[in-house]
């Protein structure tokens, strides 16, 4: 009698076998993945392990877990916390990850929520640990770190050259909005390097693992207040600061609203007239226009992760500035008493209480940008 034929995989192993090399092909064909919105399961044990263990979990921890995919992370998070919350918006992934803790101990510690987390409230959590869509990544930082109260820690899978971002130093290339705002908040540390092979299917990028640590206490400062001036300085971080704000008069006439809301909300009287003597009458753009001498310049000086926490005005000034270099009579606008005073506040502080007019934002550090809001807030000048 013939024996039985066996197939063989490309090792020379009986399929099935202990012995036999892993496929090269993704683990899960029940359904595509979505890589659109950044679905790579991680199919390394090895690197889900260094993960909860640089969480530095206990026993009575609530872990919210970002992005769980099919559970890979999650069951080990479940191994050594109390509960786990675990946020998922495929609700593929969300059956499967049901599914394989049903009917096990695991069931009743896991909470699985479907939807955005950028859009979903947060509840109460100790760690956060994700292995991160890269698409939501700077939202979700900015959202982690405004969060109250404070996570103890955040363990983030990233976009290698996000990651970089986060501890990037005056100077370099990477240094942007998110480095400062990301240090003035937590300690940044990173954890290890993850290629791509170690997802299925593998993402373009490499990627990297950081531990994110709030610091304790917070920052006595407002949130909304300190990112409103970064993102005034970090809009052209190659320019200097008097360009940013002297030489835009998007960001000018927002200064103007916010200082005229804080004189109306302290009783302080402001006079609407005309600037006197024909101060500020007929005064052209140009300083503006010459600012963004070409089109080509605003690539490579705007973060591409932070284009679209951009607000609008930015957004229409720069439009605005580049229709308006193209005409032959340059328009002319015509500023009031508050609008000279306001720009007169600004000058000061920059010139002689910080002596930072002459500075490019990707230049300055941690404490600079400090000078700069407390100065800026003496006299009045606000940003949210």
């Amino acid at each position: 009698m013939p024996k039985a034929s066996s197939k063989k995989s490309s090792n020379g192993a009986a399929k099935g076998s202990p012995y036999a090399l892993p496929s090269s092909k993704p683990t899960h064909n029940i359904f595509k993945m979505n890589t659109d919105i950044g679905q790579h399961i991680l199919k390394n044990p090895g690197v889900a392990t260094a993960i909860v263990d640089k969480a530095l979990l206990k026993q009575s921890d609530t872990v919210l877990e970002v992005g769980p995919g099919t559970g890979n992370l999650t069951v080990k998070l479940l191994e050594k916390a109390k509960r786990v919350i675990a946020i998922e918006q495929d609700p593929r992934m969300a059956a499967e990850l049901t599914k394989r803790v049903q009917g096990t101990a695991m069931q009743a510690r896991l909470e699985l929520l479907l939807g955005d987390v950028i859009k979903l409230p947060l509840p109460y959590f100790d760690v956060c640990v994700s292995n991160t869509p890269y698409q939501i990544s700077s939202p979700l930082t900015f959202k982690l770190l405004a969060t109250q109260p404070a996570p103890r820690a955040a363990v983030l899978m990233l976009q290698r050259e996000f990651a970089m971002r986060l501890f990037a130093k005056p100077g370099e290339k990477l240094y942007s909005r998110l480095s400062v705002n990301v240090q003035m908040w937590a300690k940044v540390e990173h954890v290890m390097k993850v290629g791509r092979k170690n997802f299925s299917p593998p993402p373009l990028v490499e990627s990297s693992v950081v531990r994110v640590v709030p610091k304790v206490p917070r920052p006595k400062i407002g949130y909304e207040e300190w990112d409103g001036l970064l993102r005034v300085c970090f809009v052209r971080k190659n320019k200097t600061l008097r360009a940013d704000f002297l030489g835009t008069s998007s960001v000018m006439d927002m200064l103007e609203a916010n200082y005229r809301t804080w004189c109306a909300q302290n009783d302080i009287p402001v006079d609407d007239g005309p600037a006197e003597d024909g101060v500020g009458e007929g005064v052209e753009m140009e300083v503006e226009v010459d600012a963004v001498e070409d089109e080509d310049e605003w690539e490579g000086i705007m973060d591409v992760d932070e284009e679209d926490d951009l607000p609008d005005f930015f957004k229409e000034e720069r439009d605005k500035q580049m229709k308006q270099k193209n005409k032959s009579n340059p328009q002319r606008k015509k500023r009031g008493k508050v609008a000279e005073l306001v720009r007169e506040k600004v000058r000061r502080v920059l010139e002689d209480e910080t002596q930072l007019a002459d500075k490019r934002a990707r230049m300055c550090d941690e404490g600079d940008f400090l000078k700069l809001l407390y100065e800026f807030n003496q006299v009045g000048i606000h940003f949210s």
